[in-house]
């Protein structure tokens, strides 16, 4: 039976239909304001009600970024759209016309379990996946199960802090893992480094329209794969920190594979490379037990879709 998964970003949703094979056979997006949880409420149910007018479907799931309760009804806390203790499953249940049960998951989870039943971890039993976006969420596959922990909020590895007295972190601590290993982390360190090594960040620059504050993420990518030795340092940088806390995670709960989520998955082996040295510099026992594998996720975008469809299904 066929099922709704929903991706809940800061400024817009992703909404399609998914078939028990993990194929997105439908898809329509719309713009929210994070500030406003009723606007969020209705754009979903209103994509939700387009869809369901084409397709019968039996579930609707619910991927937000945030900490949702142990019932997978509510998101207790989310640190970019407004929610606090906040009735997502009923608010939008009271919207959509169609008597279907409604799943709130952790986006991270959902893009998780995306690649653990349909992509890069179809084979694994044990798997970690980082999805490395503007923070760092994690999702953990225990012998085949999705780890949630006894109150909703187990995985959430970006928060694990690895640098004492750090940069700030938006959960409200300092030096967690996502503010040395995420997309916001290269710009950030991109934009520092073109204004304090500005004869080496030149390809930088003019990606940036001269404005080391307009410098991303993806141009980063494009210039290290040019070969420009300033992005490739930076994502060297990125991979390493990537790789050093999987290391971390890897002693707590031994997966046998790691997949890499997120737009920073577009470097490819620039990224990949330094990962692996990463991990393997800092894992423990190293030469006395099987490595895991690192690997790039298959889904993209829409793996918060599939998965959060999957498990309302499940």
């Amino acid at each position: 039976m066929h099922a709704i998964g929903v991706d809940i970003g800061g400024t817009k949703i992703a909404v399609g239909v998914v078939d028990e094979e993990g194929n997105i056979l439908a898809q329509v997006r719309r713009e929210t304001d994070a500030d406003d949880v009723a606007n969020i409420d209705e754009a979903i149910a209103d994509a939700c009600n387009e869809l369901v007018k084409e397709h019968e479907v039996s579930a609707i799931g619910l991927a937000a970024a945030g900490f949702v309760s142990p019932d997978r009804t509510s998101v207790n806390f989310a640190p970019n759209i407004a929610w606090r203790e906040y009735p997502l499953a009923a608010k939008v249940g009271a919207l959509v016309d169609a008597d279907v049960p409604i799943v709130v998951e952790n986006d991270a989870n959902a893009a998780g379990w995306a690649e653990f039943r349909f992509g890069a971890g179809r084979d694994a039993t044990d798997m970690l996946m980082l999805t490395v976006g503007t923070g760092l969420g994690g999702a953990v596959i225990s012998e085949r199960d999705l780890v949630r922990g006894k109150w909703g909020m187990a995985a959430e590895v970006g928060h694990m802090r690895v640098v004492p007295e750090g940069h700030y972190c938006g959960c409200g601590h300092e030096g967690c893992w996502e503010q040395y290993a995420s997309g916001s982390a290269l710009e950030r360190d991109a934009q520092h480094a073109a204004v304090a090594r500005v004869d080496q960040a030149a390809r930088l620059l003019e990606l940036a329209g001269g404005d080391a504050a307009e410098i991303r993420g993806r141009m980063v990518t494009e210039a290290a794969q040019e070969g420009d030795p300033l992005a490739v340092e930076l994502l060297a940088t990125l991979g390493r920190w990537i790789g050093e806390g999987s290391a971390s995670v890897a002693a707590l709960l031994d997966p046998e594979l790691i997949v890499i989520g997120g737009g920073v998955g577009a470097a490819g082996d620039l990224l990949l490379g330094p990962v692996r040295r990463g991990f393997e510099a800092q894992l423990s026992a190293m030469g006395h037990r099987p490595v895991a594998q690192i690997e790039l996720a298959e889904h993209g975008n829409e793996a918060g879709i599939v998965g959060a469809a999957d498990l309302a299904r499940r």
